[in-house]
């Protein structure tokens, strides 16, 4: 049995079925880690939605910004920008189950045994392991429950960008979402830095990728992450990035998280 994260798909169903072969995929005996996005911008989001969701137990996946953003929509088109590759999702006979199915799962997993961490984001530095899981809980039982929909109004935005425990309400909510799902960069005195999208390097000269903080509480986890298209591998930081681009015309990037950590690559038409 292997266990292999994936990047985001962002609905390139046909990429994600040829990295599954690559890496010799067996189903029933496999698990997938998924580091969200799942849908968006890619032509196939109905057909990855349906096949993720099929796996059942043999896959753990966690939100993303595009599958928040989804779950929204889903509930006040209005929501829908003029980018999205949604209509097909929406209007699928089975758009309730697999929305509902996509809305409960996690912000964030943590494996002790195998020691890796998965967002689909980042983690700011003033959260440790404890304090991410238990904002991450916070906001999927909220997604999960009956206050869904006050939830999703209020995730839109950029403030807060500094973390303080005594948050509370639409602040506290936003800035657990735009952590955990949008964070690429953090200023040097740890707040939320969500304007920033290119590639390190690019960045102002106030600002550093949220794993280079030298303060982080969140030293020496092991992290698997999305997100950031342009972000290329970090040897020797505990921090695995794999969206590389699909969508983009870029790949779709596998990393094995049991035996011999090999990662995995299928080239993307985007």
């Amino acid at each position: 049995m292997a266990v292999f994260a994936i990047g985001d798909i962002q609905g390139c169903h046909d990429s994600l079925l040829r990295l599954l072969d690559r890496i010799r995929y067996t189903p029933n005996d496999d698990t997938l880690w998924f580091c969200g996005d799942l849908v968006n911008r890619g032509a196939g989001s109905l057909e990855t939605l349906r096949f993720v969701r099929g796996l059942d137990a043999g896959a753990i996946t966690v939100l993303g910004n595009h599958d928040l953003h989804l779950v929204a929509a889903a509930r006040d088109p209005a929501l829908l920008r003029p980018t999205d590759t949604l209509d097909a999702v929406l209007a699928a006979d089975d758009a309730p189950e697999l929305i509902d199915w996509l809305r409960c799962r996690p912000l964030l997993h943590h494996d002790a045994e195998l020691g890796y961490t998965m967002v689909h984001a980042g983690l700011p530095p003033a959260w440790d392991l404890a304090t991410a899981s238990r904002c991450a809980r916070e906001v999927e039982a909220l997604l999960a429950g009956p206050e869904v929909d006050v939830l999703l109004q209020q995730m839109y935005g950029d403030e807060p960008t500094e973390w303080d425990e005594s948050l509370v309400g639409t602040d506290r909510i936003r800035y657990i979402v735009n952590a955990l799902t949008r964070l690429r960069y953090v200023t040097r005195d740890g707040r939320l830095a969500l304007a920033h999208k290119g590639a390190p390097g690019t960045q102002p000269e106030d600002c550093v990728p949220w794993f280079e903080h030298p303060d982080r509480l969140h030293k020496g986890l092991h992290i698997v992450f999305g997100h950031w298209s342009t972000l290329q591998r970090q040897p020797g930081q505990g921090v695995y990035p794999l969206d590389t681009g699909c969508v983009w015309g870029g790949q779709l990037t596998a990393l094995r998280l049991d035996g011999d950590g090999s990662w995995y690559s299928v080239p993307c038409s985007g």
